[in-house]
C-alpha cells in the first residue's frame, strides 16, 4: 500500500535550520509530483512546497521563498525540504502528500521554533 512517512522535525530555536525527511512506498515513486504542507495549531493547512516528479520544477509558498528548499532524490524514494532562518511562525505539523488518484498523506511531524 501508498505510505508516506516523515522524520527530522523537533524544536530549534529563531534563526536555526532543520532538514525534514519524507521516505514513500508502495508506489512508483518517480513519476509522481510531491508536496509538503503544514498546519499550525488553529490554522487550516497551507501548502509549503512543491516539486516535480524529476525534480527540475519547484514551488513555494510566499512565507517561506528564499528560506525553505524542497528536493527529491528518486533513488532513496525520498522527498527533502531543508528548512533555514525558521520563525516562530514557521511552528506547525510538516506533511509530505502526494496525488495518485486519490490524495495520500503521511502522518506528519512536528516543528517547534521557540527560544
Amino acid at each position: 500500500q501508498v505510505q508516506l512517512v516523515e522524520s527530522g522535525g523537533g524544536l530549534v530555536q529563531p534563526g536555526g535550520s532543520l532538514n525534514l525527511s519524507c521516505a514513500g512506498s508502495g508506489f512508483y515513486f518517480s513519476i509522481y509530483d510531491l508536496s509538503w504542507y503544514r498546519q499550525a495549531p488553529g490554522k487550516e493547512r497551507e501548502l509549503v512546497a512543491t516539486i516535480s516528479d524529476s525534480g527540475d520544477s519547484t514551488n513555494y509558498a510566499d512565507s517561506v521563498k528564499g528560506r525553505f528548499t524542497i528536493s527529491r532524490d528518486n533513488a532513496k524514494n525520498t522527498v527533502y525540504l531543508q528548512m533555514n532562518s525558521l520563525k516562530a511562525e514557521d511552528t506547525a505539523v510538516y506533511y509530505c502528500k502526494t496525488t495518485l488518484i486519490f490524495d495520500y498523506w503521511g502522518q506528519g511531524t512536528q516543528v517547534t521554533v521557540s527560544s
